[in-house]
């Protein structure tokens, strides 16, 4: 396997981005997302994303010189127009504003319309966490997925993170689609040539199958426990939509691709409520607990979530990010 340095991912992502017209430091920023998301173990929205992120700015859907403007405030609340710029810079500056307000006003939010794709929505949670703030977001998306009892997609596999900080920075996240697994984990299965470990979607021939290839011919997609997931959708689109006035998931599905997308940043800062030394032990207690747990199978183990992650950025700080090489190489040669 092919492992390549953080500081190298980041200086050829930083290359490329400057000669498609980002500034050196929004490049540098923008460079900082994508390794760091592969650095997590998150390869689907970081190396594997970025050739498609490439072709949007080559297409002109994407201008990198636009920035997301604050058009209302209210206290604790703003709402933002993303101007369809660059996805990730603007939802990182929305979280960074919604810290200021958490910090100030013990919370923060901001709504962020007609944004484009923000690659991986744990960046955003653990960038509040990192700010000492319990961080929420999600996003909608394009219609992606039938509603529960339905063939057609109507609706997206919006995600949603959680995130609460601990003062080491080994933060507890949770990133998941409201799909079974989300499109970027299917096409990660597919480059490499592995089942998902549990059905993901429906075959051609309306079957739940767990090959990543056969999902991507129908594109129907599993609403993570079944109607529960459709429901938790439909809601998440509904609140989003409703507070930045901006595009629904059945508009998203007019403009031909995934862009002009809706997203929502809240900031709480505990320590209006504790010390950081008190979340801090009741963190540790909860996640104790939950590591006492007896593994179903001998040998195993119990995560609790983004667990696994802390372990990624450990050994790939240490031993380099794997890359699929010829994906590496595609950039290599951009």
């Amino acid at each position: 396997m092919k492992r390549v340095s953080y500081e190298e991912m980041v200086a050829e992502f930083k290359r490329v981005l400057e000669s498609r017209g980002f500034s050196p430091a929004d490049a540098a920023d923008a460079a900082a997302i994508f390794a760091q998301n592969s650095m997590a173990g998150v390869y689907s929205h970081g190396l594997n994303r970025f050739p498609r992120v490439v072709s949007y700015l080559e297409r002109g859907e994407i201008d990198p010189n636009i920035r997301a403007t604050c058009e209302m405030s209210f206290g604790s609340m703003e709402r933002w127009d993303g101007h369809r710029g660059f996805g990730p810079l603007n939802a990182k500056r929305a979280m960074d504003r919604a810290c200021e307000l958490a910090h100030e006003n013990g919370i923060g939010l901001v709504a962020l319309g007609n944004n484009n794709h923000w690659m991986r929505g744990g960046t955003y949670g653990w960038l509040a966490a990192d700010n000492g703030c319990i961080g929420i977001c999600w996003s909608n998306t394009m219609p992606n997925m039938p509603a529960w009892g339905g063939k057609d997609r109507k609706i997206g596999n919006n995600p949603i993170i959680m995130a609460i900080p601990r003062s080491n920075g080994e933060h507890v996240m949770i990133d998941c689609a409201v799909s079974q697994f989300s499109y970027g984990k299917i096409e990660d299965c597919r480059l490499r040539g592995v089942k998902l470990p549990v059905p993901g979607g429906y075959n051609e021939a309306g079957e739940l199958t767990d090959d990543p290839a056969e999902i991507e011919k129908t594109w129907r997609v599993l609403p993570m426990g079944y109607w529960k997931g459709s429901g938790l959708s439909i809601a998440l689109d509904l609140i989003a939509t409703v507070l930045t006035n901006g595009n629904s998931v059945a508009k998203i599905g007019t403009f031909g691709d995934e862009v002009g997308l809706t997203q929502i940043m809240i900031a709480i800062d505990p320590t209006k409520f504790n010390t950081v030394a008190e979340s801090d032990s009741i963190a540790d207690a909860i996640l104790a607990d939950i590591k006492t747990s007896v593994p179903v199978k001998e040998g195993g183990e119990v995560f609790y979530p983004g667990e696994m992650e802390l372990r990624n950025l450990r050994e790939n700080k240490t031993l380099g990010i794997p890359v699929i090489e010829e994906v590496w190489e595609s950039v290599l040669k951009m």
